[in-house]
């Protein structure tokens, strides 16, 4: 396979984009058609400066080529607001020329333009679109970009009926642009968090959610089946949640563990500040934890782990793929102490346990059923 490309011709010129974290043999762009399509756009029909808000750029395609104006970027992921940094710093761009925002931040202001990449979540979606109603105008311009097999008629009736008139472009190189107007002139307020209950031995806890937070409605059959089947209660100091989500795996394993440590990481901000919020609504100022927006276990100490316990993603936005469980394996087997445990739970299509033997050497299910495996693995 040759070299991925990492030139990207834009209307304000040639710039160079990378993913994050850069890794050996990348076999992936840092940018779509749909980006290429965004700013070809934006260059014949946006003049002046006006005040851009640019929402989900993934690895800073967009924010890189449009830094001539100023605009504003917001998003979910850890990864693309690294990604965003390390591009604009690489192309020898002034990093204070793009103002950069997590999803959990506030806007502030009415913007000329809004462009928006699809995310894979039609929650987060409408939570995006909800949020800018409060600032936006009949004068906006609201553009947003996919590859046009990631946008389905429930993603035009989203924005019908939340901004207004919806059409859409030709396609290009297989990715659509969206065009809405402001008609609808009213503000609408987001229906996240939302929440719901879980029955546990000891009490019931309520979770609550953001938009971009996987099962946002209900517990998901996966997790369900790992909190019947969690490790040995009360002989673990030192717990993490790895891609945490939400945090209920991690919330357990504190209600097993009586005086554990718990640690909770995410690239989500979203998932991260639910998780916080749920840690706190389940045991108040009686428990302290940590709350890490990072990649993987970047920000954790090597050896410092006796429990992991991950639900491993397949995806990161719509690029599906095994890079990140990879990532979340070689990194737990790090972060574990002798003797210390890596829990898992994942469907049998996906073969994690060949990942589990060939980093830790070995593996133990601990439960299976039709769909999903509980598997562990240990250190030394």
């Amino acid at each position: 396979m040759g070299r991925i490309e990492t030139q990207l011709n834009t209307p304000a010129g040639e710039f160079t984009l990378l993913r994050y974290p850069q890794r050996n043999n990348e076999i992936l762009r840092a940018w779509d058609a749909a980006d290429e399509y965004l700013l070809n756009y934006l260059s014949e029909e946006i003049s002046g400066k006006p005040r851009i808000l640019i929402i989900n750029d993934n690895f800073g395609a967009l924010a890189v080529g449009l830094n001539a104006v100023k605009p504003i970027v917001q998003t979910d992921s850890f990864l693309s607001f690294q990604g965003i940094r390390h591009n604009l710093q690489h192309n020898k761009i002034d990093t204070q020329s793009v103002t950069l925002l997590n999803s959990m931040q506030p806007l502030e202001g009415l913007f000329d333009v809004v462009v928006i990449k699809l995310p894979k979540s039609h929650a987060y979606l409408e939570d995006i679109l909800c949020k800018i109603t409060a600032h936006i105008n009949s004068d906006t311009k609201i553009i947003a970009g996919a590859m046009a097999k990631n946008i389905h008629s429930s993603t035009l009736k989203l924005f019908e009926k939340i901004i207004g008139k919806t059409t859409t472009s030709l396609a290009k190189k297989k990715a659509r642009l969206i065009f809405s107007n402001f008609t609808n002139n009213k503000i609408v307020s987001s229906p996240y968090p939302q929440c719901f209950e879980i029955e546990t031995d000891n009490t019931t806890l309520k979770i609550c959610n953001e938009a971009n937070v996987f099962s946002r409605e209900k517990l998901d059959i996966g997790t369900r089946f790992f909190l019947e089947n969690m490790p040995d209660s009360n002989r673990f100091e030192n717990i993490i949640d790895l891609g945490c989500g939400n945090g209920l795996l991690g919330i357990i394993a504190a209600q097993q563990n009586t005086d554990a440590k718990l640690s909770f990481s995410d690239e989500s901000y979203m998932a991260v500040a639910s998780a916080k919020e749920n840690f706190k609504a389940a045991f108040g100022q009686q428990r302290k934890a940590n709350f890490l927006v990072t990649d993987c276990l970047q920000d954790m100490a090597n050896g410092s782990a006796d429990l992991i316990l991950c639900n491993p993603p397949f995806h990161q936005n719509h690029v599906v793929g095994d890079h990140i469980a990879w990532q979340m394996f070689n990194e737990a087997h790090v972060a574990l102490k002798q003797g210390g445990e890596f829990w898992i739970v994942g469907n049998h299509h996906l073969a994690y346990h060949t990942k589990l033997k060939k980093i830790f050497g070995g593996y133990t299910v601990a439960a299976s059923n039709k769909k999903f495996a509980v598997m562990f693995a240990r250190m030394g």
